[in-house]
């Protein structure tokens, strides 16, 4: 990513971001050790590769969904609707007690969101 992009022009250093070395696809599947595995979840509109990482009764949603709110979207490539579709489309189905651990803020979860969350009410 170009340093304008990655916001490194306005700190006063110009850096090149590398390329991913691996790209992850919705329904891939993170192990971490021998007993942890993590789904991918593509959220689309904080950034056009947004993802959330659901494992055993948690979720991990970054800066897609957050306690009482949403992330942002006015980056390069964000987008409002993309981020509200895939959240209740995507997130908003899966159970309510799944625990919500977002990249910022208190933890939630899907049911206190669905129910509750401004952007959707």
């Amino acid at each position: 990513v170009e340093p304008k992009k990655n916001l490194s022009a306005w700190m006063g250093k110009m850096i090149q971001s590398p390329a991913a070395d691996t790209l992850l696809q919705e329904g891939d599947i993170i192990s971490i050790g021998e007993t942890i595995k993590l789904e991918v979840i593509h959220t689309p509109g904080h950034t056009p590769g947004g993802i959330c990482l659901k494992g055993e009764g948690v979720i991990f949603t970054g800066d897609t969904l957050f306690a009482g709110s949403i992330g942002r979207t006015d980056f390069p490539g964000g987008s409002y609707e993309q981020l509200i579709n895939a959240i209740k489309a995507k997130l908003f189905s899966l159970d309510d007690d799944l625990k919500v651990y977002p990249g910022h803020g208190p933890a939630s979860s899907i049911g206190a969101e669905r129910a509750a969350n401004p952007f959707f009410n």
